[in-house]
């Protein structure tokens, strides 16, 4: 009986063994799953460090278009206050005939057809 006792133990530590060993090689399994969807998202979060600079950048320039053409504006439109207030009447009859003029020529045509 000793010996039945004795292969009994044999064979359940043989089957511990290769249950430990079942365990042991599905952890590794899952280490390289895990390893290989850290590796992607490292690449990923790069990628959009890469674009949130490329972008910040374009913003940078916008904003600099932006004020370029602001104070272009404001320079054309000092203009056009200076042109009021020294009274070249003139020259906004000219500009207010000149609309009408093509504003009747615009509204002849489109009623002859």
């Amino acid at each position: 009986m000793r010996r039945a006792h004795g292969a009994s133990d044999y064979q359940g530590n043989m089957s511990q063994r290769t249950d430990h060993q079942m365990l042991e090689e599905e952890n590794d399994r899952i280490v390289d799953h895990l390893s290989s969807k850290v590796q992607a998202l490292k690449s990923l979060t790069i990628d959009i460090g890469h674009e949130v600079k490329y972008q910040n950048k374009m913003l940078s320039e916008m904003d600099t278009d932006f004020d370029s053409g602001g104070s272009l504006l404001s320079a054309t439109m000092g203009r056009l206050t200076a042109l009021t207030k020294k009274g070249h009447h003139r020259v906004m009859l000219y500009l207010i005939l000149f609309c009408l003029f093509v504003f009747f020529v615009a509204w002849y045509i489109i009623k002859r057809r």
